[in-house]
């Protein structure tokens, strides 16, 4: 409309007075949009989704930056555009000077810049807890940019306060990036499952919306839009959409030759970059416990077939609320079966989360509880139904040495975790079969490993969790089903009692 209504004003200039040109000249200033998308392609369908939450980008190149200062400046009054670090702030703020043509507006010590009927922050959270500094601050537009370097707590948090007191104004979240380089950003590609796991159910068409609702403290993926009732609380869901772009999608730097400098880039960081290849491989710390591709074959070699014999050991990380799960695995041999996953709700006490357990186990396989927080009432309650329970603490002390026998742990979680990772060496025997899914590789090639005193020590699952922003809970399951322990039904021989042999004692 504003277009139109240019053009409208041009066919009167040459009827105009002076006075009249001057005070035409102010209207078509005013009228004229600060910026406009790309004709066609991504950037446009972008700044046009509907999406209540939108990931764009994948790889270099797309306008990413553009779309996002631009959506601020014609689509919202109150703004938020996020980096982790600080200083990766300031070629945003160049590139909207240039928008603007002018800084004019811009309060460098607040990151504020103030324009009429508008205010762009610039907001970054290096640190966990960072994020708390926002609480209670509305924006009607919250912008990630470089998502996959957010830890997805501080994602969550910030967007809580997503909305307006201006009637009619939209609200909404863009997000920017291209695929994870390490296991911290792994979350995006759960996130946006739909369009980005290759091993996803139902997978959706760029641009697609689909709509999820929290249910339990966990994201569910609904029919509609449509708000519902659950548990006699009622829900709105909300819509996410991932749109990718390429450099290919920008002809003003596809005339720069910077096609060919993502063309020159060594792989895997040329798929990445270039094509927004979210299967690409990851730059692996040289200290992850157990290599990324490790797993992926493991999960590669596993089919719904492939139980052999009967289940020997179980594991469970116990959650109570929140967004954490009650995780349990269940190990035949080599072969491990579907995990089973419920919500922290569903298992508030000690005795619910005993009960699942008991109802997950077959052929007198022990039990793995970690018992260390909540883990401690569900383990009191299976060993007083004489269900056969071994208590999981990994901060005991540790016994064993890696399979070259030259190297001890620091503790019993470091000799578990290593063990796992032993068991999933391709020159293992036999190889181990795990149930595919992405959550299952991010978890398993979270933790990383160094060298105390000597000794081998995985770093501690508080550290984990803070630095990555979620409870590993798929992971800690199946490395204490892992773990071996003879059944109660062996027997010591010619004496004929029942062994009640446990390892982690």
């Amino acid at each position: 409309m504003a277009l139109e209504a240019l053009e409208k004003l041009k066919g009167l200039l040459r009827y105009a007075t002076q006075d009249e040109r001057s005070e035409l000249a102010e209207i078509a200033r005013r009228l004229t949009p600060l910026w406009v998308p790309m004709f066609e392609g991504p950037q446009k369908e972008a700044y046009e989704s509907e999406a209540d939450v939108l990931f764009y980008g994948g790889a270099a190149g797309g306008g990413k930056t553009d779309l996002v200062i631009g959506t601020a400046l014609t689509r919202h009054h109150r703004s938020i555009i996020f980096r982790r670090i600080g200083t990766e702030l300031q070629a945003i703020i160049d590139r909207m000077a240039e928008i603007l043509g002018t800084s004019e507006g811009f309060n460098a010590q607040k990151n504020v810049w103030k324009l009429p009927e508008r205010q762009v922050e610039f907001g970054a959270v290096p640190i966990l807890g960072n994020e708390k500094k926002y609480q209670g601050r509305p924006h009607d537009l919250k912008v990630f940019d470089e998502i996959t370097s957010f830890p997805e707590s501080q994602f969550r948090f910030l967007i809580t306060w997503l909305r307006t007191s201006n009637k009619g104004q939209r609200c909404r979240v863009i997000c920017t990036g291209n695929p994870p380089v390490d296991s911290q950003g792994e979350w995006v590609v759960r996130y946006w499952a739909p369009w980005l796991d290759k091993d996803h159910p139902n997978p959706a068409a760029p641009g697609e919306l689909r709509w999820f609702a929290v249910m339990e403290g966990k994201d569910v993926e609904v029919d509609s839009g449509e708000p519902f009732c659950h548990d006699g609380k009622s829900i709105q869901p909300q819509s996410r959409t991932f749109i990718p772009s390429r450099v290919q999608d920008n002809p003003f730097l596809m005339e720069t030759g910077y096609e060919a400098t993502l063309q020159a880039l060594p792989e895997p960081l040329r798929s990445q970059m270039l094509e927004g290849d979210f299967s690409a491989g990851k730059d692996e710390n040289p200290f992850q416990v157990i290599p990324s591709a490790w797993v992926v074959a493991a999960q590669g070699r596993w089919s719904e077939q492939g139980r052999q014999g009967p289940m020997d050991s179980v594991g469970e990380d116990v959650a109570r609320g929140g967004r954490a799960e009650t995780v349990i695995a269940r190990r035949h041999g080599a072969w491990y079966d579907k995990l089973l996953c419920y919500p922290g709700v569903a298992t508030p006490d000690g005795p619910s989360a005993a009960a699942v357990a008991m109802s997950a186990v077959r052929d007198g396989a022990p039990i793995h509880v970690d018992v260390i927080g909540c883990g401690t009432s569900p383990y009191d309650h299976l060993n007083q139904a004489g269900v056969h329970v071994v208590a999981v603490n990994g901060a005991a002390a540790s016994y064993g040495t890696d399979k070259s026998g030259k190297l001890s742990f620091y503790n019993l979680r470091a000799e578990l975790w290593w063990k796992m990772r032993e068991s999933l060496d391709p020159a293992a025997v036999p190889p181990l079969a795990l149930p595919p899914g992405q959550e299952i590789r991010a978890d398993l090639c979270a933790p990383t490993w160094s060298l105390r005193s000597g000794k081998i020590l995985i770093e501690s699952k508080e550290d984990l969790m803070a630095r990555i922003g979620r409870s590993p809970d798929k992971g800690d399951a199946m490395v204490y089903a892992g773990v071996e322990t003879p059944k109660r039904a062996a027997y010591s021989g010619r004496s004929g009692h029942v062994v009640d042999y446990d390892p982690l004692k």
